[in-house]
């Protein structure tokens, strides 16, 4: 039998249509005449892999992959062109906010809109939308909205500039998870005085926003704003807890209890690019644990993202949180556990060699997108992710209990807060200082091609590193 006759296991056979199905979406941002019919051919196709299980029909899941990416991505493509008619023009639009606003430079409300309706029509993508005035917005409010509007950029399918409200909507109950949250973070400001407060409500439920700007921007500067924002990393403490905890009392309660904090973890924080490939492969992790089982890292990387673009397209052709967000996941689920095998062997490795091996990783894997995306590079990255990454577990423990105990015991509420407020006071002169030097950013941009030769190079690392220490990648697991 040869090489190409050898049977191979059907996870891989996912893993590569997962890939080309991202892979197909991709490209449907320059190709998008992809016809329905490919699903039909993509379907036999695939029918004929699994039935077979041989490598040589990996070309053919890979080919059907690519079709069923390129039929979803240029179908959005060609409801997105509905757009085009209104640029230049004053139109009048509806959708529904779909994070927390922001605030722009000038100072003027920004929210993102999906669920778009334009001149009757329901179109597909998402409006990045500057308001005239302050008016009252919240995520998930319905906002009907006038001014010109105009191509978008990323992954923005137009932009509304300056906008006028002309209606806003607060659907009843409305978001009941926002009230929780936002009734929460008002215990926490209760027992933790500002500029902490809000450093400890963006651990414990991603409210990045309520940061000031010198911090958000200090943040920035020393590579720690993934700490802040609703991420994998503040949900994988969470899972890691529950599943540490109740492991040992019962399988079926550690479950329960995981996905549980994952759910309502992802609907405090809402569903950022970033906090649903968070939610997604946390998930899939503890499915795959309650039966024993674990996933490859890199097929829970090839499902993730395919599940993602497949739900909205757009992530990949512009949306820069998602494409850090699954870097960053590469980096600390594949290269992290190389280097530690390859430097230090079986030995499980402590604190600070684990957080220095994932920060390394992590800024390995997400640099070219940064540097090509941002066009500056941060020297303190490293030293200030040292410094504080590993304190962040405590920090969300302690905000915790200042918000509970401010909650339960009112007048106390500074008592439960003080061990907190001394953490996160600490945390944010560290940061600070770190911000501080003049030489901590470096303005340098990487052309695509940089971004090639520098994942190309990546890949072949990580390749040899497990040729040389023989190391079994699902061994890296998520919840463990």
């Amino acid at each position: 039998m040869t090489w190409w006759q050898r049977r191979i296991h059907p996870t891989w056979q996912l893993t590569l249509c997962c890939g080309g199905i991202v892979g197909g979406v991709a490209l449907a941002q320059w190709w998008p005449y992809a016809a329905w019919w490919w699903l039909v051919v993509a379907g036999g196709g695939i029918a004929c892999a699994l039935h077979q299980s041989r490598r040589w029909c990996l070309i053919i899941i890979l080919i059907a992959g690519l079709m069923v990416g390129l039929v979803r991505g240029g179908s959005n493509q060609q409801q997105q062109r509905s757009y085009a008619v209104s640029f230049g023009h004053v139109a009048i639009i509806t959708g529904q906010v779909q994070d927390d606003p922001d605030t722009n430079q000038r100072n003027q409300l920004v929210v993102r809109l999906s669920a778009i309706r334009l001149d009757g029509h329901s179109l597909p993508g998402t409006v990045w939308v500057s308001l005239h005035g302050n008016p009252a917005v919240h995520r998930s409010d319905w906002l009907v909205v006038r001014g010109k509007l105009k191509p978008g950029f990323g992954n923005f399918a137009a932009v509304m500039q300056r906008a006028h409200v002309e209606r806003i909507v607060q659907p009843q109950p409305g978001d009941v998870a926002l009230q929780v949250r936002d009734w929460f973070a008002e215990h926490i400001r209760h027992a933790i005085h500002e500029p902490a407060a809000s450093l400890g409500s963006g651990y414990v439920l991603g409210q990045k926003r309520a940061l000031p700007h010198d911090i958000q921007e200090a943040m920035r500067a020393t590579g720690l704003t993934h700490i802040v924002v609703a991420s994998g990393y503040n949900l994988t403490i969470l899972v890691r807890l529950a599943r540490r905890l109740f492991a040992k009392v019962s399988r079926y309660l550690a479950v329960l209890t995981s996905a549980s904090l994952v759910l309502g973890f992802v609907a405090i924080t809402g569903l950022s690019p970033s906090m649903t490939r968070a939610g997604l492969v946390a998930g899939l992790s503890i499915w795959a644990w309650a039966y024993g089982r674990a996933f490859h890292p890199i097929t829970l990387l090839a499902v993730a993202s395919a599940a993602t673009v497949l739900w909205n397209p757009s992530y990949i052709w512009g949306d820069i949180g998602w494409q850090l967000s699954f870097a960053s996941f590469a980096g600390v689920m594949i290269l992290a556990p190389l280097f530690q095998r390859y430097f230090f062997g079986p030995a499980e490795p402590s604190i600070g060699r684990q957080v220095l091996g994932e920060t390394v990783s992590a800024q390995l894997a997400t640099l070219p997108i940064s540097l090509a995306a941002f066009g500056q590079l941060s020297l303190v990255a490293l030293p200030a992710n040292l410094l504080i990454v590993p304190w962040v577990p405590l920090a969300m423990l302690l905000t915790c209990i200042a918000g509970v105990g401010a909650l339960v015991w009112p007048a106390a509420a500074a008592v439960f807060g003080a061990p907190a407020q001394w953490l996160l006071d600490a945390m944010l002169w560290v940061v600070q200082q770190c911000a501080a030097f003049p030489w901590a950013q470096l303005d340098f941009a990487l052309p695509w091609w940089g971004m090639a030769l520098w994942y190309s190079g990546l890949i072949g690392l990580c390749w040899w590193l497990w040729r040389a220490t023989g190391y079994s990648l699902r061994d890296a697991s998520l919840v463990e």
